[in-house]
């Protein structure tokens, strides 16, 4: 990469690895509020909060007065041996300097909307952190977009910008004629493009002088692009409060992150999960972001990263992890890392297991929606209840209620998992669906927000995913959730993954069937009958009724970019095959 050797001394860019000096375990965002760190309680809602002033410029304060150690705030590196660190005092400057570009360079204002579509690389951070000072709404996105999924976006929103990279300029450029909001390009690469603004060249310009906007808790900060498995994908608006419900007790308490912590998480940028675990969570404790430019999931190079670096916290998804524990790796004794949790879809409970037996670690479940962000988990330190999500984080009240009119359900009793909005939305739930208050009302059920997760709760409010609504198979009259399948099969040494969903049959309606990746030993067996083995063992390891009717082995299983199994493409399979016959 060219540009780190071209812009070294701005970016404070080291080519070699050196040496990562731990801060004293002992220093934490609590013992250094009194010098000036905001504080509050779960339910707090003050009037203005802003990421950029209040949190980020907070720590450089701290930085210049000697009152946090010498980690860097920002760690990033790739397989090339580049390597880039920064101070938070560093992020302050260059934060500034993108606010400048975006409101002086761009003619961008408070309220206008910015498509960030960019891989793991350092200006991401610095487009998402100015847009914050500036009140420009972000708007990430997955750089595995094409065309129709670029131009659907910058129409929905009505975009005035993008941020993008040349893999994914000229799909811009094609749609781009079509969305006639849109005023900037803004390219970040080695090389020009025409009809684009370097962004590079322009931040090593801007001036690092900005005033940060005051903006009010519940000013829109964020857009975030749902999934889209139930038709095109929604736009989900958060305010600010998203990021300053990190800073309460109840938040800070589920990872219990420190200065002296460097934190790891892999999620895709376009996704809720790495604005919050890659941005608001770590720096909000004054901890170390750590990223690996990891075009692909690579289970080697994430394992030698984890012995190299000094990471002491990491957060993915189960995939992640379950292609790990497939790998034929010697020691998976990480010698720093201290913490594991994953979000994004069910973790199996042998799965937990297999994590313990070969790292020492336990492996936390963290769940959430782009329209929640963190909503419950199992807090560093607690009891883990293997095939638990955890228990709710608040402010969010967390009930089960039924379809119809929001009744709240008694423990152990499948239901919607349900966020109390009435009478007062709680802080850092999204706003609405932007452009769609059909969709938006369609959501609210009684006093809750209706999340279309199927799950239980037990007396101890300990919560267990069952699936999304539309995943539940009814079979006969029974209602099996997907989990409760899998876990059965994952017990089996033949299956190294598999996803279960609902399939049609002429006499039952629907019935259970399991697609199963097979482990490498078991890929010479005789199909037919290693299918009739997994029936019989699924039958003695869970209720008969479960079992899968139907079979089928498959090389790999659909995922989507953040590792979640698209079930609902297997499901249109199945039910396409029907209407085909």
């Amino acid at each position: 990469m060219q540009w780190l050797m071209r812009l070294r001394v701005l970016w404070g860019t080291h080519k070699s690895c050196h040496a990562f000096h731990l801060a004293p375990r002992t220093l934490r965002f609590q013992s250094v509020s009194a010098t000036g760190a905001p504080r509050w309680n779960d339910h707090d809602r003050p009037e203005k909060f802003n990421f950029a002033s209040d949190v980020l410029d907070y720590w450089t304060q701290m930085e210049k007065e000697g009152k946090r150690g010498p980690n860097p705030a920002l760690w990033w590196v790739n397989s090339q041996g580049d390597e880039v660190k920064w101070s938070f005092r560093e992020l302050t400057d260059f934060t500034c300097r993108a606010a400048n570009v975006f409101t002086q360079t761009c003619g961008l204002q408070q309220g206008d909307r910015l498509a960030l579509i960019l891989p793991r690389v350092p200006e991401w951070w610095l487009v998402a952190m100015g847009c914050i000072r500036t009140g420009i709404i972000f708007m990430p996105g997955t750089t595995q977009l094409k065309a129709k999924d670029i131009l659907y976006r910058l129409k929905q929103s009505n975009a005035q910008s993008i941020v993008t990279t040349d893999a994914l300029a000229p799909e811009v450029d094609s749609v781009a004629s079509e969305c006639p909001a849109l005023k900037t390009k803004l390219l970040v690469s080695d090389h020009g493009r025409e009809g684009w603004l370097d962004f590079r060249s322009l931040i090593q310009s801007a001036s690092p002088d900005h005033t940060c906007i005051k903006s009010k808790t519940t000013d829109p900060m964020v857009i975030f692009f749902t999934s889209g498995t139930t038709g095109f994908p929604k736009m989900a608006k958060h305010s600010h409060g998203l990021s300053l419900r990190h800073s309460f007790p109840s938040s800070r308490k589920v990872l219990q992150l420190k200065t002296s912590d460097v934190l790891w998480c892999l999620s895709d940028p376009g996704w809720i999960m790495a604005t919050v675990e890659t941005m608001i969570e770590p720096w909000t404790a004054g901890s170390t972001v750590f990223i690996h430019h990891l075009p692909q999931f690579d289970p080697k190079v994430i394992v030698e990263t984890l012995f190299k670096y000094p990471i002491t916290q990491c957060i993915t998804a189960p995939s992640v992890f379950r292609m790990i524990l497939q790998e034929n790796f010697g020691s998976l004794r990480f010698p720093t890392l201290e913490h594991c949790a994953a979000g994004g879809e069910a973790v199996l409970p042998e799965e937990q297991e297999k994590w313990r037996q070969r790292t020492g670690l336990l492996l936390h479940q963290l769940y959430g929606q782009s329209e929640t962000g963190l909503t419950c988990s199992t807090p560093r330190g607690s009891q883990v209840k293997p095939g638990s999500m955890g228990k709710a984080i608040p402010p969010f009240d967390v009930q089960f209620i039924d379809d119809d009119e929001g009744n709240i359900l008694p423990p152990n009793t499948e239901g919607n998992l349900g966020i109390r909005i009435k009478p007062t939305k709680p802080i850092g739930l999204f706003m609405l669906y932007e452009n769609d208050q059909v969709k938006t009302a369609k959501v609210e059920c009684g006093d809750f927000y209706n999340t279309g997760d199927k799950a239980t709760i037990d007396e101890e409010g300990y919560i267990w995913f069952l699936g999304r609504d539309d995943d539940i198979i009814n079979a006969s009259g029974y209602r099996i959730g997907p989990a409760e399948v899998e876990s059965a099969l994952a017990k089996h040494p033949a299956v190294a993954e598999s996803a279960v969903v609902s399939s049609p049959d002429p006499i039952r309606g629907q019935v259970v069937k399991a697609f199963i990746v097979l482990t490498p030993q078991f890929l010479s067996h005789d199909p037919d009958q290693l299918a009739k083995e997994l029936q019989e063992h699924v039958k003695a390891v869970t209720a008969p009724y479960k079992y899968p009717r139907k079979v089928e082995f498959v090389p790999e299983l659909p995922k989507t970019v953040t590792g979640k199994i698209k079930r609902s493409e297997l499901r249109e399979k199945e039910f396409g095959q029907m209407q085909r016959q």
